[in-house]
This record gives C-alpha cells, structure tokens and sequence, in this order.
C-alpha cells in the first residue's frame, strides 16, 4: 500500500549517492518523484525510477544540465506537464575536482557552473513555477561542511558551497511572502560514489576518507540516508517554520 500522497518532489543529482538516497526517501514519504541527472546517467537514474514504482508513486527521469539556463526551465516545465506540477526542489547536483588550490583554481569555472549557477537556476525556475502555483512550497540545495569551514586544496568548492548559504539565506528572505521556505543541507563525510572516488590506485585503504572523517566528533562516515532524512524533514509540513537555514550532517566536523 503506497503511503499517503505529499505532492510533487524534483531532485537534481539523482543517478547517485546522497541524490539517490533522497529521491528513493521522498517517494517513501509519499511524494511523486521527477530524477534529474545527465544523459549519460540514463540507466542509473532508470534503476532508481523502478525502485520508486515499486513504493507505488510515479517516477519520471528528466535529463538537464543545470548549468545551462533553457535546459532547467525546459526541465521544470517537464515536470510540470507530467506530475502536475512542483511542492519540492532538491537542488543536489554538483561536483568536485581533484586540485582546488588557491594557487591553480584551474577548475574554479567548472565547479562554479554546476555548484553555484546550477543551484541558482534550479532555485530560480522552482520559485517561478511555486509562485504560479499559489501553494507555497520547499526549496533546498546542497551545500558542504566545506561551505561552513575552508578546506585546503578546496578553494573552488568550498567557495561555492559557502556561495549556496548566502543564496539560500537571501531566497528565504524574498520567496517567504509566498509560503515557500528554502534551506540548505550540509553534509560532511558521506560514504558515496564521489568519496570512494578519492581513494588512490594501489591503496588498501582510502587514506583521503580516512583524513576527514577524523575531523569529526563521531570518527564514523555518515551514509546518504542520513543526509536524506534530513531533507525529508525539511520538505515536510512539520518544517514550515524553518527557512534560511544550513542544516550539518557531518557527525560533528563544524559545529556551528
């Protein structure tokens, strides 16, 4: 028996990881779920849309690279005309790359593309369509631990993680007239594809995951359910009075 319908949920990022986890929570909630990533992810965001037919809510895959402007708001239109309309924006999507030093940056437009111009994109068109809507709704984007505190060798994302709490704080302050709260989540060290992607070829074990989880508190890594039942609070009704906000998931990495 499918739980109780909430409404219509998009989440960028979705093929993997901490995107998954969300999207496959969502629908558990009671949400029909939009799978947003690019073409290439095709048969992992297919896996992802069976898992969630099977809860017995809808599933779409909508493919968009969130650093182009037409293709978001072809994106949000999609969703739209196959849902019904858009209640939730995940805005999940990013990247990282190997070498952020201040002394390179060679990166630095790459990562701003996705981590912080997707995210303004993503936020811009939901707001669009939630307005026109008339029935409020719940924007939430993916910031870092790394957004909260500068990493060595991470000028670029962090930067743009910290640029996400700044655009979140500013869209709660703007779209709240309009019942739609926005928040950002932070995770910190999340067993992921893009964690597991740091270890070294020939390592017994991943020395890079090893060096953060050991700026915890916990001195465990986190999994993506627990950054999604995070976000599964932030969409629901009982978060309404929660806006403007970056929630830690990092096992006590920042404390703040």
């Amino acid at each position: 028996m499918p739980s109780q319908f909430k409404g219509i949920a998009l989440v960028t990022g979705a093929a993997q990881g901490i995107g998954r986890a969300i999207a496959l929570r969502l629908a558990s909630d009671g949400f029909d779920v939009a799978l947003n990533d690019i073409p290439r992810k095709k048969d992992q965001l297919a896996d992802v849309a069976r898992e969630i037919d099977a809860t017995g809510h809808r599933a779409i895959s909508v493919y968009a690279d969130v650093r182009v402007e037409a293709e978001v708001k072809g994106m949000v239109a999609e969703v739209v005309n196959e849902l019904g309309g858009l209640d939730v924006m995940v805005a999940n999507a990013g990247i990282a790359c190997p070498d952020g030093s201040v002394l390179t940056t060679e990166d630095w437009d790459a990562v701003f593309a996705v981590n912080t111009r997707g995210m303004f994109l993503c936020y811009k068109y939901a707001a669009l369509q939630m307005i026109a809507q008339g029935r409020g709704g719940r924007i939430l984007g993916a910031s870092s631990s790394w957004g909260k505190k500068g990493w060595a060798h991470a000028a670029d994302y962090s930067a743009s993680k910290f640029a996400v709490r700044g655009l979140t704080q500013s869209a709660a302050l703007e779209l709240g007239q309009h019942h739609i709260t926005v928040n950002s989540f932070a995770p910190g060290p999340i067993d992921t594809p893009m964690m597991q992607a740091q270890k070294a070829p020939g390592e017994k074990e991943n020395a890079y995951a090893k060096k953060v989880v050991a700026t915890t508190a916990l001195g465990y890594m986190g999994q993506p359910e627990d950054v999604a039942a995070i976000v599964s609070f932030l969409a629901s009704k009982e978060a309404h009075f929660v806006t403007g906000q970056c929630l830690s998931v990092d096992g006590g990495a920042t404390l703040s």
